[in-house]
């Protein structure tokens, strides 16, 4: 019986042992170390003015007004509980619908012609639903509205073209995913842009 009762007591203390370690000394370790070196990244790279939290740059935001940049649609409207797509696939006639009247509703509110190509990402949502980047192309075709909107002149159109220009993300390290433009923080620089 004795061998059983220390085999019993082994185990709680292992038990005890990796639930400090893992449960709790190695979080606070690992939170103190994001904090000390990567605090904007670790806090989840929100943008503040004023004190005041206006998103994140990780996180995707719809922006339906004419007189801003429009984000990729969301499948959840870009609410994180829960994320994710349609899970629409290429058979889906709800998909085929759903794409037609995105490229429809795109082209007619960017003054497009009929024969423009769209990308992609303006059609299709993405999987997770936050996606907070559009193409370069995407937000050079929306220049044209918004200008209009907020009745920019042709030297102030120029400009705006060139903030997209400007606010473009290369790949990262030169390797992963393509050139892209953050919609949130395009829009933050088009309000600057604006006023002055």
């Amino acid at each position: 019986m004795k061998p059983t009762h220390n085999s019993f007591v082994t185990a709680v203390k292992m038990i005890l042992f990796f639930t400090v370690l893992t449960g709790l000394i190695y979080p606070l370790m690992i939170t103190g170390i994001a904090q000390a070196f990567f605090k904007e990244k670790a806090n989840g790279s929100l943008v503040t003015k004023d004190g005041k939290v206006y998103g994140s740059k990780l996180i995707g935001q719809q922006f339906a007004d004419s007189g801003y940049f429009w984000s990729r649609p969301s499948a959840v409207a870009y609410g994180t509980m829960p994320a994710g797509g349609s899970n629409l696939g290429p058979t889906s006639s709800i998909l085929r619908k759903q794409v037609k009247e995105r490229r429809a509703a795109f082209i007619s509110a960017n003054y497009l012609d009929e024969k423009t190509a769209v990308p992609s990402e303006m059609l299709f949502a993405s999987g997770s639903g936050l996606d907070p980047h559009i193409s370069t192309q995407s937000a050079l075709l929306q220049v044209n509205r918004i200008a209009r909107f907020r009745k920019f002149n042709e030297a102030k159109t120029g400009k705006l073209r060139a903030l997209v220009l400007n606010c473009v993300e290369k790949p990262q390290f030169t390797l992963f995913g393509e050139e892209r433009v953050n919609v949130f923080m395009l829009n933050l620089e088009l309000d600057k842009l604006d006023k002055k």
